[in-house]
């Protein structure tokens, strides 16, 4: 009894909607005024009702499929928003990164006029690994054989020596670095001109030593040492001299037999990007 009832209501609305589309047909050949309107005018007042329950009921429908519409068209933009965001962060990145290497570049070049070194055949060559191993420390560069590179020639960036090429292929090259367990270079205090040889402190990889200096030698705190660079025929050093190789940070004992001399090395080889290669010490030579 219960579907009948269902199924009776269903086909009265069904009639009536049918009975509203006809007469919205019909509507167009006849005016206002005549038979046909006043029947639509009461078929209006039957359906008026009707329609707005439909409306009614209807309304959540609607609103969810258009609450469905702009969440999918937020999300869109919000993804968007996003890779513009991450392009964004990139690009400054991007250019946070030129400019060290711009600002590197040109103290290697400040470097180069302070020194005089412009016609000593440098190379200039990007760092493309750098070793992990605390005792033997190296850099890897991407220039060789090729490009004039050979083992001993010394290294350099705009803040000072970084170290030696030790191993050359065709197109790249080992360098040891000053903080090296093997390294050592003639050095002397640039404000006293007192010589001695740097060497790397033992048990401490970011940190070098001052020795075979002599207890009247007076070298204190805040000194900056450099390279040699002596012209000797018989020892030739193999570095330029008055290269930067780092800053006095203490002196144990000073005036003993005895005294240690810490520096602290200009270069931090995490910094570097770029380096120089000498690759002609005599720039006489062709």
């Amino acid at each position: 009894m219960h579907d009948k009832t269902i199924r009776r209501r269903r086909l009265v609305l069904l009639g009536l909607v049918v009975g509203s589309l006809l007469l919205l047909t019909a509507s167009f050949g006849d005016s206002a005024g005549g038979g046909l309107g006043a029947i639509q005018r009461g078929a209006s007042a039957v359906l008026t009702p009707v329609q707005e329950g439909a409306s009614r009921a209807l309304k959540p429908v609607r609103d969810g499929a258009g609450w469905v519409g702009d969440t999918f068209e937020a999300k869109g933009k919000n993804k968007e928003l996003r890779g513009d965001l991450a392009e964004a962060r990139q690009v400054r990145v991007d250019i946070d990164a030129l400019r060290r290497e711009n600002a590197e570049l040109r103290r290697m070049l400040d470097m180069n006029e302070r020194l005089q070194i412009q016609d000593m055949g440098l190379v200039a060559a990007r760092v493309i690994t750098r070793s992990p191993n605390v005792i033997n420390q190296t850099i890897k560069v991407n220039q060789g054989s090729a490009q004039g590179v050979a083992k001993g020639q010394p290294v350099l960036t705009g803040s000072g020596l970084v170290g030696t090429v030790d191993a050359v292929g065709p197109n790249f090259a080992i360098v040891e670095l000053v903080t090296d367990a093997d390294f050592g270079a003639g050095a002397k205090v640039s404000q006293s001109g007192i010589p001695g040889v740097v060497t790397p402190a033992a048990g401490a990889p970011r940190e070098l030593r001052m020795e075979y200096t002599e207890a009247t030698d007076d070298v204190r705190r805040g000194n900056t040492l450099v390279t040699s660079g002596t012209s000797d025929p018989e020892f030739p050093s193999p570095f330029p001299p008055d290269v930067p190789i780092g800053r006095v940070i203490e002196v144990e004992d000073p005036g003993s037999d005895s005294q240690v001399i810490h520096v602290r090395p200009f270069v931090d080889v995490r910094d570097v990007n770029f380096v120089e290669i000498v690759t002609k010490m005599d720039p006489s030579r062709s």
